[in-house]
């Protein structure tokens, strides 16, 4: 019984990394200066977080892997590479307290938490690809506390949003809720 939930889980992780990878490719983009925010690319990972961390860590992993194999830029690989740290510290956090997600509030404030730390990642490692490009302070203060700061912010918290219902109605799945640990949200209920 203990290898078949494995199996599931190893599935089931698989699955997200596919997910994962294929959105940035054919999901819209929004494009301001030379950062792109690719709409839902982030809800598979969000997805892991509900399930464990470690497949939060296998499933920000791998898809970094498969952005890096469909030949994404360099900067936008090690951006997904920072998707480990948040990802684990939320599953981690989620494993803690399943019960966070049963009250919007709670959920919000989770949500926030992760977008900051999302971005925090994401702007240290995009100061060695702006740094000393022959901008000027201004410019560079823009491009990493505006672009990638607040912009990967708003880009996470709407991300997460499309989670919320996907995993509502994944959670209805027996297998998911086997091998999950956050079992089921219902945010409306107690709102």
């Amino acid at each position: 019984m203990k290898s078949h939930k494995h199996m599931q889980v190893l599935v089931l992780a698989s699955l997200l990394i596919a997910v994962g990878t294929v959105i940035p490719m054919l999901m819209p983009k929004i494009i301001v200066g030379p950062m792109s925010f690719t709409l839902a690319s982030h809800v598979a990972v969000m997805i892991a977080i509900f399930i464990s961390p470690a497949v939060a860590i296998a499933v920000a992993l791998g898809t970094t892997l498969g952005f890096f194999m469909a030949g994404f830029p360099f900067v936008v690989v090690m951006r997904a590479l920072t998707h480990v740290i948040w990802a684990y510290l939320g599953a981690k956090y989620a494993q803690k307290n399943p019960q966070i997600f049963e009250k919007p509030i709670k959920t919000l404030q989770f949500n926030i938490v992760i977008a900051l730390i999302h971005a925090i990642g994401e702007m240290i490692i995009v100061i060695p690809f702006y740094y000393g490009n022959g901008m000027d302070i201004q410019m560079f203060c823009y491009m990493i506390f505006g672009l990638v700061g607040l912009g990967t912010i708003i880009h996470s918290s709407i991300d997460f949003c499309i989670t919320l219902p996907v995993w509502k109605a994944l959670s209805q799945s027996r297998v998911i809720t086997g091998v999950s640990q956050v079992k089921k949200i219902n945010l409306i209920k107690n709102a």
